[in-house]
């Protein structure tokens, strides 16, 4: 029996980058193509939490100036429409914590890079890079936009994303889904990059744009109108989105996350009173569109890694109950129709075990629809 390969060695982010990006690059081929070739960057993303972090944006810019110096047949163009409608190549990649040695429970101690080139034209994968990195020098802080975002689930564009970079190889398909939804994609970026500058009328704008556009059925979309109207105190049409955060996430996937965060240790939301304001309308919301959609839900509490596995469970369950009775006090109707459940730290979604920004999706409460008993 062939003796098993090690796995590889993680080196350095800046080392893994430059490995991933030159592989990717001076591998890519186009005999076809005469003179300058442009290529617009997806912006990079998490590839478990799938939101653009610190890191992911450090990894665009080292990859643009790599480009720039080294590559001078390549073009960088900003991921916009207009860059779209020039047919150029698309970049993009994750950048994911795992185990090195493949184990489902062991911490993570590298980040996987996972790069690729899309021909759009071909509808075809044509390059890829990947590498692995050391966690060291990694910091996955979400930006603004992502930080800010009151809700985490499932996004038919975004997973398409991921499928085409990590589940693809040179010569297959593009995901259709994601080409479906690339320009709108392209006018969401503009958008988050206006409210990371803190542009919040030109980001309502952007969003409201992008809702109306092929493909717009996206998650950072009602996100974005969500939170911009929230910033200009627009708040019924903040709610409204909200509303739409809630459909959308309850018919697109198994479980929704509801960022509530609560004082480490207690079932206390966090002191924060900007972070903690909007609480009491998102379980209103919650209230009244899981009346509306007629179901019975779970509640489900989390905890990040800090402290005893059976506290953590406990103190699970206990945000889970809170939750639930702040949910069926606003509508009586639900009483029997949500149950409280945790899971502790067993179902962690970024697990670093930093207990700051970054890994805040490891302290979330799920809503999961689950069959009504009568």
């Amino acid at each position: 029996m062939a003796a098993i390969a090690p796995p590889p060695t993680p080196v350095p982010l800046e080392n893994a980058l430059s490995k991933a990006a030159h592989d990717l690059l001076s591998k890519f081929k186009d005999d076809a193509a005469q003179g300058q070739l442009e290529l617009v960057i997806d912006p990079l993303i998490d590839g478990v939490t799938r939101v653009q972090s610190a890191a992911t944006l450090l990894e665009q810019q080292r990859i643009t100036a790599l480009i720039a110096a080294n590559y001078p047949r390549i073009r960088t163009l900003p991921f916009t429409v207009a860059s779209l409608l020039r047919k150029p190549l698309v970049l993009i990649g994750t950048l994911t914590p795992i185990n090195n040695d493949g184990l489902p429970t062991g911490p993570r101690d590298a980040y996987r890079i996972c790069l690729a080139i899309a021909d759009l034209n071909r509808n075809t994968v044509v390059s890829k890079g990947v590498a692995r990195a050391l966690p060291d020098d990694v910091d996955p802080t979400p930006v603004p936009f992502f930080k800010d975002s009151p809700v985490h689930t499932k996004d038919p564009a975004t997973e398409a994303y991921v499928k085409s970079c990590q589940g693809a190889k040179p010569g297959d398909a593009v995901d259709q889904t994601y080409t479906n939804h690339i320009l709108a994609s392209a006018q969401v970026n503009e958008g988050i990059e206006a409210y990371n500058a803190g542009r919040y009328k030109a980001a309502l704008e952007l969003y409201q744009t992008a809702l109306r556009m092929e493909g717009g059925e996206q998650l950072r979309i009602y996100s974005g109108i969500y939170l911009s109207a929230l910033k200009l105190g627009r708040t019924q049409l903040a709610m409204q989105a909200f509303d739409r955060l809630l459909d959308f996430g309850l018919k697109n996937s198994d479980r929704l996350a509801i960022k509530f965060l609560f004082k480490p240790g207690t079932t206390l939301f966090y002191s924060d009173p900007e972070a903690r304001a909007p609480y009491q309308a998102w379980i209103g919301k919650i209230a009244q569109r899981t009346a509306a959609n007629h179901v019975c839900l779970e509640v489900v509490g989390h905890t990040s890694a800090t402290g005893y596995s059976g506290i953590n469970d406990r103190l699970s369950i206990l945000r889970a109950a809170y939750i639930r009775d702040q949910v069926q006090a606003q509508d009586r109707s639900l009483e029997g129709r949500l149950i409280a459940s945790g899971r502790g730290s067993r179902e962690m979604i970024v697990g670093t075990g930093r207990d700051d920004p970054s890994d805040a999706l490891d302290r979330r409460v799920e809503l999961r629809i689950i069959n009504c008993l009568s």
